[in-house]
C-alpha cells in the first residue's frame, strides 16, 4: 500500500482529493496539511511513512512551491504530484526542475487523476523490481509507452471499435477545429454521456487536447483539439 499525504489549503478540494485517494486501488491517505509549515513537520516525522505527496501551489499567501527543495534537503524519496490551477510558464517551469511526476491543472476528472497515480505506481514498481535495465526498460520509464492503434483491442468496458471510430473520422475531418463534447455528439448523433467517455479516454492516451472554458453561469465547458503529433495514430483509429 503507498501512502500519500494531501498538501491543500481548500478543505473541499482536500476531501475530493481524499475520496479519490481511496477509490484508487493501492494507496491511501495518511495525512493533509494546509500550510507549508503543517506539511514540513509531517514531512519531517519519521514515524510518517509517505510515498507521494500531492501539492498545490498555493497555500493561504504562500508558496507550496517552496517545499520542493525542502522536501529534497528532507533526504525523503517520497515523490510530488502537482494539483493546482496554476498554469503558468514559470510554476510549471520551477516544479519540472525539482522533479515533479506530474502536473494536473485544476478543475480535473478523476479518470485524469487516477491516471497519475497509477502511472507513477506502475514505474514505482518497475523500479523496486529491477536490479539492472536494458535502454528499452529506461526508455519506458522516462519516457512512457507511446500508444499504439492496437489499443483499440484494450478499451475500457463500454467503448467498442465501431463507435470509436465513427469519432475518430468526425475529428480528422475537422482536425484544425476545437470542439465540445455537444459539437460531437450533434454532428455523429451519439448520446453526449457516450461521447464524453470516448473523449476521456482519446485524452488519457494523448491523442486530444482538452482545455477548460468558463462561463459567466452554468458548468464549465470540456474543449477538445487533435494534438498534431498524434494525427497519424488518429488516422489509424479511423481504420
Amino acid at each position: 500500500m503507498f501512502n500519500v499525504l494531501i498538501v491543500e489549503d481548500d478543505a473541499m478540494v482536500a476531501e475530493l482529493n481524499r475520496c479519490y485517494i481511496a477509490q484508487v486501488s493501492g494507496f491511501q491517505c495518511v495525512g493533509t496539511a494546509s500550510t507549508r509549515r503543517e506539511a514540513g513537520a509531517m514531512m519531517n516525522d519519521p514515524a510518517l511513512a509517505i510515498d507521494l505527496i500531492l501539492l498545490d501551489v498555493w497555500l493561504r499567501q504562500e508558496n507550496g512551491l517552496d517545499l520542493l527543495p525542502l522536501l529534497r534537503a528532507s533526504g525523503r524519496t517520497a515523490d510530488v504530484i502537482m494539483i493546482s490551477s496554476a498554469a503558468d510558464a514559470a510554476t510549471i517551469h520551477h516544479s519540472l526542475h525539482y522533479g515533479v511526476v506530474d502536473y494536473l491543472i485544476k478543475p480535473f476528472q478523476f479518470p485524469r487523476f487516477e491516471e497519475a497515480l497509477t502511472s507513477w505506481k506502475t514505474k514505482k514498481m518497475q523500479l523496486q523490481g529491477q536490479k539492472q535495465y536494458a535502454q528499452a526498460d529506461i526508455d519506458r520509464l522516462l519516457h512512457g509507452d507511446t500508444p499504439q492503434a492496437a489499443d483499440i483491442q484494450r478499451l475500457p468496458k463500454g467503448l467498442t471499435p465501431p463507435t470509436l471510430r465513427t469519432l475518430c473520422q468526425w475529428i480528422d475531418a475537422h482536425a484544425d477545429l476545437e470542439f465540445s463534447t455537444e459539437d460531437l455528439s450533434n454532428a455523429v448523433r451519439i448520446s453526449r454521456v457516450s461521447c464524453r467517455k470516448y473523449l476521456i479516454w482519446l485524452a488519457q492516451i494523448n491523442v486530444l487536447f482538452t482545455r477548460i472554458q468558463y462561463g459567466t453561469t452554468g458548468r464549465p465547458v470540456y474543449r477538445y483539439r487533435l494534438l498534431t503529433e498524434q494525427h497519424a495514430l488518429l488516422k489509424q483509429l479511423c481504420q
